[in-house]
């Protein structure tokens, strides 16, 4: 993918302007990849999307990927990455932090992550994770993945709208009748949807279904 056109867009929010600028310049070496906005802070960022429906309001020219910082003045990363899965959930989150504690980990992916790594990762890492997290898979680096699975089991890293969708399969119900229920889109239930199977690590809808009926009380 070499046209700017098919490009994977990436929006980078992180309070600091050097760190931006290096991010972007290494970023926009890679053919396939286009950072097509930044962000100081939450709000910056949240303008930055709405901006961008009120120029198209099918969402095509919304970033794929967010590439998120955690410390940030006001409305921290953790909260942004809660309200970006909760507001727009076809658009991956990808968080470069410098906090390798476990429990920043954790709360990163139960908030909407696809994926994590720490600052100190070499630049050919990061361009890898976009590529995974755009395409639909998780993305951690080693030392990341390591402290992940040491920290908890795969379903305590459900957020609470996917607990809320898996709640409805376990029911038997439709992607269009989550849909009403939780006053959704049936887009949204199907990203959702993605997102737990990409969590749970599972392949098929008869092996989500299956988990969703014994895991009711997940």
């Amino acid at each position: 993918m070499t046209d700017t056109d098919d490009a994977i867009r990436l929006l980078l929010v992180d309070d600091h302007p050097l760190v931006r600028d290096g991010l972007r310049l290494r970023l926009e070496t890679v053919p396939r990849l286009r950072v097509v906005g930044e962000a100081g802070n939450a709000q910056a960022a949240l303008m930055f999307l709405a901006a961008c429906l009120v120029e198209d309001p099918q969402g095509d020219t919304l970033p794929h990927l967010v590439l998120m910082d955690l410390n940030m003045p006001g409305v921290g990363g953790l909260e942004l990455t809660a309200q970006l899965h909760e507001r727009y959930p076809q658009i991956a989150v990808l968080v470069l932090s410098m906090h390798d504690n476990p429990e920043y980990m954790v709360q990163a992916v139960k908030a909407g992550a696809r994926g994590y790594l720490l600052k100190d990762e070499p630049a050919e890492e990061i361009v890898t994770a976009i590529g995974a997290v755009v395409a639909g898979r998780s993305y951690f680096s080693a030392a990341v993945a390591v402290r992940l699975s040491q920290a908890s089991a795969p379903a305590t890293l459900l957020t609470q709208r996917e607990r809320d969708v898996l709640r409805h399969i376990a029911s038997g119900q439709a992607n269009k009748q989550i849909a009403q229920a939780l006053g959704l889109s049936v887009r949204t239930v199907e990203t959702h949807r993605l997102n737990i199977k990409r969590k749970l690590g599972i392949d098929g809808q008869a092996e989500l279904i299956k988990y969703a009926v014994e895991n009711r009380g997940v």
